[in-house]
């Protein structure tokens, strides 16, 4: 019950901390632009991408020709001319100022996270900073299997990647140490 009550708490401050970090300081906006000619791109999407949802890379090459020297060379001479671009792509729109469904998304995966975490933390009577330093390691770990291969992979801009981390470390650090808190708290009684 400690660890689920620990989870509770942590994904309340890191959904709270995802809050300030994106309302507040902008850290979810480092690296995104807007488009030059927003009305000319979304006019594109839909005959160059077509009707079915997706990730996509631009310019792009089909991963069964991927062994074809012909088809790969063509490829690399036209990424290297042209410009590079991953899409997130929905042809049926969606109402993105709409948050009904996606916060309670957030939540979820926050005390998902949170009850990953809180197991961790709770597998034996370690000190708070121990604890603490769970919840660093934990966020260093998200963001170096998650956003560094994005960065790597995708060319996530550096700027968005960075903000990421410290998104992450603080989110985490706080969650931690109210987590941390709260698991240590029965173990202090039992020790007197």
């Amino acid at each position: 019950m400690r660890v689920l009550v620990a989870a509770l708490m942590g994904g309340i401050v890191m959904f709270i901390w995802g809050a300030v970090a994106h309302m507040a300081l902008g850290l979810g906006d480092v690296g995104m632009r807007q488009p030059v000619a927003e009305d000319a791109v979304l006019g594109s999407l839909r005959p160059g991408l077509g009707e079915q949802a997706g990730v996509f890379v631009l310019p792009s090459v089909d991963p069964a020709k991927m062994h074809d020297k012909t088809v790969m060379d063509a490829y690399s001479t036209k990424a290297k001319a042209s410009p590079y671009a991953l899409v997130v792509y929905m042809p049926q729109g969606d109402d993105l100022s709409d948050m009904s469904g996606t916060l309670p998304r957030q939540w979820a995966s926050d005390t998902l996270s949170a009850l990953a975490l809180a197991f961790l933390m709770g597998l034996a009577a370690f000190s708070f900073m121990t604890r603490l330093s769970i919840a660093l390691a934990a966020a260093v770990f998200a963001w170096l299997s998650t956003l560094v291969p994005y960065w790597n992979w995708y060319r996530f801009p550096t700027n968005f990647t960075l903000a990421a981390l410290i998104e992450q470390v603080i989110g985490w650090l706080l969650a931690g140490a109210v987590m941390a808190w709260w698991l240590g708290r029965g173990e202090h009684r039992s020790r007197l």
